[in-house]
């Protein structure tokens, strides 16, 4: 099972952040999987931290490298995927990775429930 990292879940790895659960901690440093972040995460990471509604590493780039985490682009098939999904959640980005997670085969790791609405593999973060 590979793993695609919630906006909130990366952040807490990143930090060491006690938050993140025990279970997501395993699966994110276990090296038999593949761990994924979205190519909207950074780009509502970079939105709210703008609006100072955030902290976050100013490199980026550099953090998901230097943790082996492989990016995840944004696709027209995710785009009209989100789109299509119902209305459990109004927040795009939370949308774009259900649609992301469901489309690629990937487990998220998040914390939200209305994220867990949707038919998507979750493990709790």
């Amino acid at each position: 099972m590979n793993l695609l990292l919630d906006t909130h879940a990366l952040l807490w790895w990143l930090e060491d952040n006690p938050s993140l659960s025990r279970e997501a901690r395993a699966a994110i440093s276990d090296g038999n999987r593949a761990v994924f972040v979205s190519a909207v995460t950074a780009w509502e990471i970079v939105i709210k931290k703008r609006l100072g509604k955030l902290d976050a590493p100013d490199t980026l780039e550099e953090a998901l490298a230097a943790n082996a985490f492989q990016e995840l682009p944004v696709t027209i098939a995710h785009a009209l995927a989100a789109g299509a999904l119902p209305a459990h959640h109004t927040d795009p980005f939370d949308r774009m990775l259900v649609a992301q997670a469901t489309l690629e085969n990937l487990t998220l790791v998040t914390r939200d429930e209305n994220i867990q609405k949707y038919p998507v593999a979750i493990i709790a973060a």
